[in-house]
Protein backbone atom coordinates (compact mmCIF):
# COMPACT_ATOMS: atom_id res chain seq x y z
CA UNK A 1 0.00 0.00 0.00
CA UNK A 2 1.00 3.59 -0.56
CA UNK A 3 0.76 5.13 2.91
CA UNK A 4 0.60 8.76 4.08
CA UNK A 5 1.39 9.50 7.73
CA UNK A 6 0.22 12.84 9.12
CA UNK A 7 1.89 14.32 12.21
CA UNK A 8 1.11 17.75 13.65
CA UNK A 9 4.64 19.16 13.73
CA UNK A 10 8.23 17.96 13.81
CA UNK A 11 10.17 20.27 16.12
CA UNK A 12 11.83 17.79 18.51
CA UNK A 13 11.82 14.23 19.84
CA UNK A 14 9.10 14.02 22.46
CA UNK A 15 6.48 11.38 23.25
CA UNK A 16 4.48 11.91 20.07
CA UNK A 17 7.60 11.57 17.96
CA UNK A 18 8.49 8.30 19.73
CA UNK A 19 5.10 6.97 18.57
CA UNK A 20 5.76 8.33 15.07
CA UNK A 21 9.14 6.59 14.98
CA UNK A 22 7.45 3.24 15.63
CA UNK A 23 4.74 3.92 13.05
CA UNK A 24 7.53 4.39 10.53
CA UNK A 25 8.88 0.97 11.47
CA UNK A 26 5.48 -0.45 10.52
CA UNK A 27 5.32 1.65 7.32
CA UNK A 28 8.98 1.98 6.23
CA UNK A 29 8.15 3.54 2.84
CA UNK A 30 5.41 5.92 4.01
CA UNK A 31 5.47 9.62 3.11
CA UNK A 32 5.26 12.07 6.00
CA UNK A 33 3.11 15.22 6.11
CA UNK A 34 3.42 17.92 8.79
CA UNK A 35 2.76 21.61 9.52
CA UNK A 36 6.30 22.47 10.66
CA UNK A 37 9.65 20.72 10.28
CA UNK A 38 12.86 21.65 12.11
CA UNK A 39 15.58 19.69 10.34
CA UNK A 40 18.17 18.16 12.66
CA UNK A 41 15.81 17.91 15.65
CA UNK A 42 14.48 14.40 14.88
CA UNK A 43 16.05 10.96 14.66
CA UNK A 44 17.38 9.44 11.44
CA UNK A 45 14.34 7.24 10.76
CA UNK A 46 12.07 10.30 10.68
CA UNK A 47 14.40 12.60 8.78
CA UNK A 48 15.52 10.06 6.15
CA UNK A 49 12.26 10.05 4.25
CA UNK A 50 10.10 12.26 2.09
CA UNK A 51 8.62 15.00 4.30
CA UNK A 52 5.94 17.36 2.96
CA UNK A 53 5.20 20.59 4.85
CA UNK A 54 2.23 22.97 4.64
CA UNK A 55 2.41 26.72 3.96
CA UNK A 56 2.72 27.23 7.72
CA UNK A 57 6.31 26.02 7.52
CA UNK A 58 7.15 29.11 5.46
CA UNK A 59 5.57 31.69 7.74
CA UNK A 60 7.85 34.20 9.52
CA UNK A 61 9.08 33.62 13.10
CA UNK A 62 7.90 29.99 12.98
CA UNK A 63 10.83 28.69 14.99
CA UNK A 64 9.83 30.51 18.17
CA UNK A 65 6.18 31.36 17.66
CA UNK A 66 4.72 28.49 15.64
CA UNK A 67 1.97 27.93 18.22
CA UNK A 68 0.73 31.47 17.59
CA UNK A 69 -0.43 30.38 14.15
CA UNK A 70 -2.97 27.97 15.67
CA UNK A 71 -6.02 29.58 13.94
CA UNK A 72 -4.42 28.73 10.56
CA UNK A 73 -3.73 25.08 11.42
CA UNK A 74 -7.06 23.62 10.17
CA UNK A 75 -6.68 25.30 6.78
CA UNK A 76 -3.03 24.19 6.60
CA UNK A 77 -3.74 20.52 7.40
CA UNK A 78 -6.55 20.49 4.82
CA UNK A 79 -4.21 21.84 2.13
CA UNK A 80 -2.34 18.54 1.64
CA UNK A 81 -3.11 16.64 -1.57
CA UNK A 82 -3.37 12.94 -0.68
CA UNK A 83 -4.62 11.65 -4.01
CA UNK A 84 -3.09 8.28 -4.85
CA UNK A 85 -2.60 7.07 -1.26
CA UNK A 86 -4.18 3.78 -0.21
CA UNK A 87 -4.05 4.39 3.55
CA UNK A 88 -3.91 7.55 5.67
CA UNK A 89 -2.62 7.27 9.24
CA UNK A 90 -2.63 10.37 11.43
CA UNK A 91 -0.76 10.84 14.70
CA UNK A 92 -2.65 13.71 16.30
CA UNK A 93 -2.69 15.89 19.39
CA UNK A 94 -3.82 19.01 17.54
CA UNK A 95 -5.15 19.04 13.96
CA UNK A 96 -3.53 16.08 12.15
CA UNK A 97 -6.69 14.00 12.44
CA UNK A 98 -8.50 16.67 10.38
CA UNK A 99 -6.65 15.75 7.18
CA UNK A 100 -8.92 15.22 4.16
CA UNK A 101 -8.37 11.61 3.01
CA UNK A 102 -9.06 10.34 -0.50
CA UNK A 103 -12.61 8.90 -0.84
CA UNK A 104 -11.53 5.25 -0.98
CA UNK A 105 -8.57 5.39 1.43
CA UNK A 106 -9.24 4.37 5.06
CA UNK A 107 -8.11 6.91 7.65
CA UNK A 108 -6.86 5.57 10.99
CA UNK A 109 -6.07 8.17 13.63
CA UNK A 110 -3.91 7.63 16.73
CA UNK A 111 -5.02 10.29 19.20
CA UNK A 112 -2.53 11.48 21.80
CA UNK A 113 -5.20 13.94 22.95
CA UNK A 114 -8.17 15.82 21.55
CA UNK A 115 -7.04 19.41 20.96
CA UNK A 116 -6.45 20.29 24.63
CA UNK A 117 -5.96 24.02 23.90
CA UNK A 118 -9.65 24.44 23.09
CA UNK A 119 -11.31 21.69 25.08
CA UNK A 120 -10.54 20.58 28.64
CA UNK A 121 -7.40 22.69 29.23
CA UNK A 122 -8.49 25.93 27.59
CA UNK A 123 -8.21 28.00 30.79
CA UNK A 124 -4.83 26.51 31.71
CA UNK A 125 -3.41 27.66 28.37
CA UNK A 126 -5.34 30.93 28.22
CA UNK A 127 -5.92 32.41 31.70
CA UNK A 128 -8.60 35.08 31.95
CA UNK A 129 -7.43 38.57 31.04
CA UNK A 130 -8.91 41.92 30.04
CA UNK A 131 -9.06 43.89 26.81
CA UNK A 132 -9.36 42.59 23.24
CA UNK A 133 -7.26 39.46 23.77
CA UNK A 134 -9.91 37.31 25.58
CA UNK A 135 -12.50 38.23 22.94
CA UNK A 136 -10.21 37.04 20.14
CA UNK A 137 -9.28 33.89 22.06
CA UNK A 138 -12.93 32.99 22.65
CA UNK A 139 -13.80 33.68 19.01
CA UNK A 140 -11.02 31.58 17.48
CA UNK A 141 -11.41 28.80 20.07
CA UNK A 142 -15.11 28.60 19.26
CA UNK A 143 -14.30 28.19 15.56
CA UNK A 144 -11.59 25.60 16.31
CA UNK A 145 -13.99 23.54 18.44
CA UNK A 146 -16.52 23.49 15.62
CA UNK A 147 -13.86 22.41 13.11
CA UNK A 148 -12.40 19.82 15.47
CA UNK A 149 -15.78 18.22 16.04
CA UNK A 150 -16.79 18.20 12.37
CA UNK A 151 -13.41 16.94 11.13
CA UNK A 152 -13.62 13.90 13.43
CA UNK A 153 -16.07 12.47 10.86
CA UNK A 154 -13.16 12.10 8.44
CA UNK A 155 -11.65 9.34 10.60
CA UNK A 156 -12.65 5.72 9.96
CA UNK A 157 -11.12 4.32 13.14
CA UNK A 158 -9.82 6.04 16.26
CA UNK A 159 -7.02 4.70 18.44
CA UNK A 160 -6.52 6.30 21.87
CA UNK A 161 -3.21 6.26 23.72
CA UNK A 162 -4.98 5.69 27.06
CA UNK A 163 -8.40 5.02 28.53
CA UNK A 164 -8.37 8.60 29.80
CA UNK A 165 -8.05 9.88 26.20
CA UNK A 166 -10.66 7.37 24.99
CA UNK A 167 -13.15 8.93 27.41
CA UNK A 168 -12.46 12.37 25.97
CA UNK A 169 -12.77 11.12 22.37
CA UNK A 170 -16.19 9.79 23.34
CA UNK A 171 -17.10 13.08 25.04
CA UNK A 172 -16.00 15.51 22.32
CA UNK A 173 -16.32 13.45 19.12
CA UNK A 174 -19.04 10.95 20.16
CA UNK A 175 -16.90 8.11 18.82
CA UNK A 176 -15.56 4.87 20.26
CA UNK A 177 -11.85 4.11 20.13
CA UNK A 178 -9.44 1.26 20.64
CA UNK A 179 -6.86 1.84 23.40
CA UNK A 180 -3.26 1.07 22.45
CA UNK A 181 -0.68 2.41 24.88
CA UNK A 182 2.39 4.12 23.37
CA UNK A 183 5.66 2.26 22.89
CA UNK A 184 7.99 3.02 25.78
CA UNK A 185 10.76 0.39 25.81
CA UNK A 186 11.85 -2.92 24.32
CA UNK A 187 10.43 -6.16 25.66
CA UNK A 188 14.02 -7.25 26.29
CA UNK A 189 14.67 -4.35 28.68
CA UNK A 190 15.96 -5.38 32.09
CA UNK A 191 15.76 -3.13 35.13
CA UNK A 192 19.36 -2.28 36.02
CA UNK A 193 20.78 -2.70 39.48
CA UNK A 194 21.66 0.83 40.57
CA UNK A 195 22.43 2.74 43.72
CA UNK A 196 19.92 5.49 44.37
CA UNK A 197 21.18 8.94 45.30
CA UNK A 198 19.48 11.55 47.46
CA UNK A 199 17.69 13.62 44.82
CA UNK A 200 14.34 13.72 43.01
CA UNK A 201 13.86 14.14 39.28
CA UNK A 202 11.49 15.89 36.86
CA UNK A 203 11.81 15.41 33.08
CA UNK A 204 9.26 17.55 31.29
CA UNK A 205 8.41 20.29 28.86
CA UNK A 206 7.64 23.51 30.73
CA UNK A 207 4.08 23.91 29.45
CA UNK A 208 1.47 25.44 31.80
CA UNK A 209 -0.51 22.26 32.44
CA UNK A 210 2.66 20.32 33.37
CA UNK A 211 2.59 22.12 36.76
CA UNK A 212 6.34 22.42 37.16
CA UNK A 213 5.58 25.46 39.34
CA UNK A 214 3.97 23.14 41.89
CA UNK A 215 7.08 20.97 42.15
CA UNK A 216 9.37 23.99 42.51
CA UNK A 217 7.30 25.40 45.36
CA UNK A 218 7.13 22.02 47.13
CA UNK A 219 10.91 21.55 47.01
CA UNK A 220 11.50 25.17 47.93
CA UNK A 221 9.58 24.32 51.08
CA UNK A 222 11.05 20.90 51.97
CA UNK A 223 14.65 21.71 51.00
CA UNK A 224 15.30 18.33 49.36
CA UNK A 225 17.42 18.20 46.23
CA UNK A 226 15.54 18.33 42.92
CA UNK A 227 16.89 18.06 39.36
CA UNK A 228 14.72 19.70 36.68
CA UNK A 229 15.33 18.54 33.10
CA UNK A 230 13.53 20.38 30.31
CA UNK A 231 12.47 23.77 29.03
CA UNK A 232 9.84 25.46 26.92
CA UNK A 233 6.98 27.93 27.13
CA UNK A 234 7.22 28.98 30.80
CA UNK A 235 10.94 28.47 31.11
CA UNK A 236 11.95 32.08 31.85
CA UNK A 237 9.39 32.43 34.62
CA UNK A 238 9.96 29.03 36.20
CA UNK A 239 13.75 29.05 36.44
CA UNK A 240 13.99 32.59 37.74
CA UNK A 241 15.24 32.68 41.36
CA UNK A 242 15.44 28.92 41.88
CA UNK A 243 16.60 27.96 45.38
CA UNK A 244 20.01 26.32 45.76
CA UNK A 245 18.52 22.84 46.28
CA UNK A 246 16.97 22.86 42.77
CA UNK A 247 19.24 22.26 39.78
CA UNK A 248 18.02 23.01 36.24
CA UNK A 249 19.49 21.08 33.31
CA UNK A 250 18.69 21.90 29.69
CA UNK A 251 19.85 20.39 26.42
CA UNK A 252 21.55 17.39 28.00
CA UNK A 253 22.09 14.12 26.11
CA UNK A 254 19.79 11.12 26.21
CA UNK A 255 22.50 9.17 28.02
CA UNK A 256 22.68 11.84 30.74
CA UNK A 257 18.90 11.71 31.19
CA UNK A 258 19.03 7.92 31.51
CA UNK A 259 21.73 8.19 34.17
CA UNK A 260 19.52 10.59 36.12
CA UNK A 261 16.59 8.13 35.87
CA UNK A 262 18.85 5.37 37.21
CA UNK A 263 20.13 7.26 40.23
CA UNK A 264 17.11 9.37 41.24
CA UNK A 265 15.41 8.59 44.51
CA UNK A 266 12.03 9.36 42.99
CA UNK A 267 10.44 10.77 39.85
CA UNK A 268 7.86 13.57 40.23
CA UNK A 269 5.00 13.77 37.73
CA UNK A 270 2.72 16.64 38.79
CA UNK A 271 0.51 17.32 35.73
CA UNK A 272 -2.76 15.94 34.44
CA UNK A 273 -1.48 13.96 31.47
CA UNK A 274 -3.13 12.06 28.63
CA UNK A 275 -0.68 9.17 29.12
CA UNK A 276 2.87 10.18 30.00
CA UNK A 277 5.86 8.15 28.81
CA UNK A 278 8.27 9.53 31.40
CA UNK A 279 6.70 7.69 34.39
CA UNK A 280 7.14 4.42 32.48
CA UNK A 281 10.76 5.34 31.73
CA UNK A 282 11.36 6.08 35.41
CA UNK A 283 9.91 2.71 36.42
CA UNK A 284 12.11 0.98 33.84
CA UNK A 285 15.10 2.07 35.96
CA UNK A 286 13.50 1.00 39.23
CA UNK A 287 12.68 4.58 40.21
CA UNK A 288 9.35 5.11 42.01
CA UNK A 289 6.94 7.73 40.64
CA UNK A 290 5.17 10.41 42.68
CA UNK A 291 2.26 11.36 40.43
CA UNK A 292 -0.90 13.43 40.45
CA UNK A 293 -3.66 10.87 40.89
CA UNK A 294 -5.67 11.59 37.75
CA UNK A 295 -5.37 11.02 34.01
CA UNK A 296 -2.89 8.70 32.33
CA UNK A 297 -0.74 8.16 35.42
CA UNK A 298 -3.50 5.97 36.86
CA UNK A 299 -2.84 3.54 33.98
CA UNK A 300 0.95 3.43 34.29
CA UNK A 301 1.76 3.57 38.03
CA UNK A 302 0.81 0.77 40.43
CA UNK A 303 -0.04 2.46 43.75
CA UNK A 304 2.37 1.67 46.59
CA UNK A 305 4.12 -0.85 44.31
CA UNK A 306 5.83 1.37 41.72
CA UNK A 307 4.91 4.76 43.11
CA UNK A 308 2.38 6.84 45.02
CA UNK A 309 -0.33 9.30 44.04
CA UNK A 310 -1.16 12.69 45.49
CA UNK A 311 -4.89 13.56 45.23
CA UNK A 312 -4.71 17.35 44.88
CA UNK A 313 -2.45 19.68 42.90
CA UNK A 314 -1.30 21.51 46.01
CA UNK A 315 2.09 21.84 47.70
CA UNK A 316 0.78 20.13 50.84
CA UNK A 317 -0.60 17.14 48.92
CA UNK A 318 2.64 16.68 46.97
CA UNK A 319 4.79 16.95 50.11
CA UNK A 320 2.68 14.29 51.83
CA UNK A 321 3.15 11.95 48.84
CA UNK A 322 6.92 12.45 48.95
CA UNK A 323 6.92 11.50 52.62
CA UNK A 324 4.77 8.44 51.87
CA UNK A 325 7.14 7.36 49.08
CA UNK A 326 10.13 7.53 51.42
CA UNK A 327 8.36 5.24 53.91
CA UNK A 328 7.85 2.44 51.35
CA UNK A 329 10.09 -0.34 50.07
CA UNK A 330 9.84 -0.88 46.32
CA UNK A 331 10.60 -4.20 44.63
CA UNK A 332 12.28 -4.79 41.29
CA UNK A 333 9.72 -7.43 40.26
CA UNK A 334 6.86 -4.93 40.66
CA UNK A 335 8.59 -2.48 38.32
CA UNK A 336 9.21 -5.30 35.82
CA UNK A 337 5.54 -6.31 35.88
CA UNK A 338 4.43 -2.72 35.39
CA UNK A 339 6.63 -1.83 32.41
CA UNK A 340 5.83 -5.09 30.57
CA UNK A 341 2.49 -3.49 29.62
CA UNK A 342 4.13 -0.80 27.48
CA UNK A 343 6.61 -2.47 25.14
CA UNK A 344 7.49 -1.44 21.59
CA UNK A 345 6.67 -4.91 20.30
CA UNK A 346 3.19 -4.86 21.85
CA UNK A 347 2.45 -1.47 20.25
CA UNK A 348 3.63 -2.55 16.79
CA UNK A 349 1.66 -5.82 16.87
CA UNK A 350 -1.56 -4.12 17.98
CA UNK A 351 -1.29 -1.38 15.33
CA UNK A 352 -0.63 -3.98 12.61
CA UNK A 353 -3.75 -5.89 13.66
CA UNK A 354 -5.88 -2.79 13.12
CA UNK A 355 -4.22 -1.92 9.80
CA UNK A 356 -4.79 -5.46 8.52
CA UNK A 357 -8.54 -5.02 9.00
CA UNK A 358 -8.51 -2.07 6.60
CA UNK A 359 -6.51 -3.70 3.79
Amino acid sequence: MKVAIIHDWLTGMRGGEVVLDHLLQIFPSADLFTLFYSKGKLNARIENRKIFTAFTDRLPFKKKYYRSYLPFFPMAIESFDLRGYDLVFSSSHCVAKGIIPPPLAPHISYIHSPMRYVWDMYYEYFPQSSGLKPFLLHYFSHKLRQWDSVSSNRVDEFIANSHFVAQRIKKYYRRDSKVIHPPCLSASHKIPKTEKKDFYLVVSAFAPYKRIDLVIEAFRKNGRKLVLVGGGQREAKLVRNLPSNIEWKQGISREEVQNLYKSAKGFVFPGLEDFGITPVEAQSYGTPVIAYGKGGALETVIPRKTGVFFPNQTVESLLAAIEESESLSFKKEDFARSIARFTNEKFINEIRTIVDRHK
